[in-house]
């Protein structure tokens, strides 16, 4: 890892250098995971996610290719508690195994994928002396976070495989907004360097603006992820009312606030639903600061956040139709990208043309 960062030095002006390469290559990793945080949703909501009970890196690639083979993964999952007391009692048959074997497999291989998408091109930049000098880390950190993403996937999945029944929603949540921050990260980073290829020597910096709509961003996709693990979009199918009052009942606050604020299905629903009027109003005020520098960035966080709460209201007075729910997630990670490409603009600095995805 060391050899490679230490190549990593030429600005972009030098003769291997291709920025407008990496930024294009990056934008591409990033509507990888952009389909991987699509096929996450898919997953967790058809309750795929504990079928495939071991983590083999290389082999798990190699689905079961034979009748012998099926088998073998299905007794494998009978032994945890899920088919013990919910799927089997309701008479899971081989084919449904295989159902639900197909999405957490499909999962698991983007992941590889979008390593070997990232890694491979990588190091192919890195033995040209491509990568514009100051990039050389940020590339690599985010190879590290996209290991470590997998390795917070099983630790997620592990969760369920002895006493419950289903994953951890505080593992859940911390493997969906890794996904998320570094599709973020993926994002600014190709912004820079596109600009970087353009004449702007200096990077986009975070602004205190900038950090604050992140924050509030970040606690919205927290209790979306809690939400998400407690199966908290099925305690109510109204809106805006949750079961005719604005306040639901049924919180338990028999463990205290602050247990009900990250474990109770009520009251995150209930955050989760009018936490996004707050993220509004900050996004709406970004739109319009960054709307007369890169108005593309305007429309598209506009129209990220409307749809969103759109979707957020059709997913949950339909009782979590499953195309909906999956639409929601997806437009989440849209949302993030939005914000993103709206905060890096705050951040830019005003010499020379600014630069638009248009």
């Amino acid at each position: 890892m060391n050899r490679i960062a230490q190549t990593m030095k030429p600005g972009h002006d030098a003769p291997g250098a291709r920025p407008i390469a990496i930024s294009n290559w990056l934008l591409s990793v990033a509507f990888l995971v952009f389909i991987m945080v699509i096929v996450g949703g898919i997953t967790r909501l058809t309750e795929s996610g504990l079928s495939i009970t071991e983590w083999k890196p290389i082999m798990g690639a190699i689905p079961p290719l034979n009748e012998a083979d099926w088998l073998a993964e299905f007794e494998k999952y009978k032994q945890i508690p899920e088919y013990i007391e919910i799927t089997g009692p309701a008479g899971m048959t081989l084919s449904d195994f295989k159902f639900i074997y197909f999405w957490e497999w499909v999962h698991r291989l983007l992941g590889r994928l979008i390593g070997l998408a990232f890694a491979l091109p990588l190091l192919f930049f890195a033995v040209r002396k491509a990568i514009p000098a100051g990039y050389g880390w940020k590339l690599t950190g985010l190879l590290l976070l996209g290991g470590l993403q997998g390795a917070i996937g099983w630790w997620m999945v592990s969760s369920g495989l002895s006493e419950r029944t289903d994953v951890s929603h505080f593992r859940l949540a911390t493997h969906l907004l890794l996904a998320l921050f570094i599709l973020g990260c993926l994002v600014w980073t190709a912004l820079d360097i596109r600009r970087l290829a353009s004449g702007h020597v200096h990077p986009a910096r975070l602004t205190g603006f900038g950090a604050t709509v992140l924050v509030v961003l970040f606690i919205q996709l927290l209790f979306g992820a809690w939400v998400a693990g407690l199966n908290a979009g099925y305690v109510s199918n109204t809106w805006p009312l949750m079961n005719d009052y604005f306040v639901p009942g049924g919180i338990d606050y028999t463990a205290g606030i602050f247990a009900a604020l990250h474990s109770d299905p009520y009251l995150t629903h209930f955050i989760h639903r009018w936490w996004a009027w707050v993220v509004v109003g900050f996004l709406v005020v970004l739109a319009r600061r960054v709307r007369k520098e890169v108005r593309p960035a305007s429309v598209a966080i506009h129209t990220a956040f409307g749809v969103q709460i759109l979707l957020g209201i059709a997913t949950v007075m339909t009782g979590m139709d499953i195309t909906l729910a999956v639409l929601h997630q997806a437009v989440g990670a849209l949302v993030v990208v939005a914000t993103v490409w709206g905060v890096h603009v705050l951040g830019r600095s005003n010499q020379g043309p600014n630069f638009s995805l248009e």
